[in-house]
């Protein structure tokens, strides 16, 4: 397993993410625990789950109940005030059973809270920080806009931003942005959604970007023995690499 930096926040993270939004779907909570257990065994270090998915938080937390001071952790919040968010995050520790969450991050639509704003959520969670119940914190969005608002703020340690071969070349300039900006790119939907079938060549191409961190969800174990076979065995970059993705980029933009 390779491992990078995530931007500012200096942590070193597996190339191969897990993300756990749909281990609620898994067949039973052995099957999750054993899905979890297996990512962690292959050198995986980075869970990342939500608030919004409170099951799936739950049994991320129950599979890495002995482990988790080997691992990071990450969850997520839609909260709208400051109240909201510190409720969510206590639900979060005790779920995940921590007394720290290593990542926390703001899920936003239209609106980005920044340092000094009337709503004090970005002091909140500097607040947080402070009290060492989180370690670092960021913002998840699919608006471009917000996206870059918040890298250029230079407030936020991580953006987490859909990106895949699929992605337009807007997007890919919004990775450059964060590396410029040392935030730490985490890619959702690293299958565009479930766009992209050729799981080698989206793994390919994810590869090329040193700074980003793409989140593989799974809800079978056989799905996560698959992901881990391609990170073993990812495709040559060669001509026919760029031919294939090139081709692919074209017909989805």
């Amino acid at each position: 397993m390779e491992y990078v930096r995530l931007g500012k926040t200096d942590l070193l993270i597996s190339r191969v993410a897990f993300g756990a939004m749909r281990l609620a779907d898994a067949s039973s909570d052995e099957e999750a625990a054993k899905i979890v257990r297996t990512a962690y065994d292959a050198g995986i270090n980075f869970f990342d789950v939500s608030h919004q998915t409170p099951v799936s938080e739950k049994l991320l937390g129950e599979a890495l109940f002995d482990i988790k001071r080997n691992v990071f952790l990450s969850t997520a919040t839609s909260a709208k005030t400051s109240a909201e968010i510190k409720a969510d995050l206590e639900e979060s520790l005790m779920t995940l059973h921590c007394d720290t969450v290593d990542l926390y991050q703001l899920e936003v639509n239209k609106f980005l809270p920044l340092q000094g704003g009337a709503d004090k959520i970005y002091e909140t969670l500097q607040e947080l920080k402070e009290q060492k119940k989180i370690n670092h914190f960021g913002i998840v969005t699919t608006n471009f806009e917000v996206a870059v608002k918040a890298v250029e703020s230079e407030q936020y340690e991580t953006l987490q931003f859909p990106f895949s071969m699929i992605s337009s070349p807007h997007t890919i300039e919004l990775v450059k942005l964060c590396e410029e900006h040392d935030v730490g790119f985490i890619a959702m939907q690293p299958l565009g959604g479930g766009l992209v079938d050729n799981i080698p060549l989206a793994f390919g191409f994810l590869s090329q970007y040193e700074n980003v961190i793409p989140i593989w969800g799974a809800h079978t174990l056989e799905q996560m023995k698959q992901i881990l076979f391609f990170n073993e065995h990812p495709p040559v970059i060669d001509e026919k690499f760029h031919e294939d993705v090139e081709r692919i980029r074209n017909f989805f933009n």
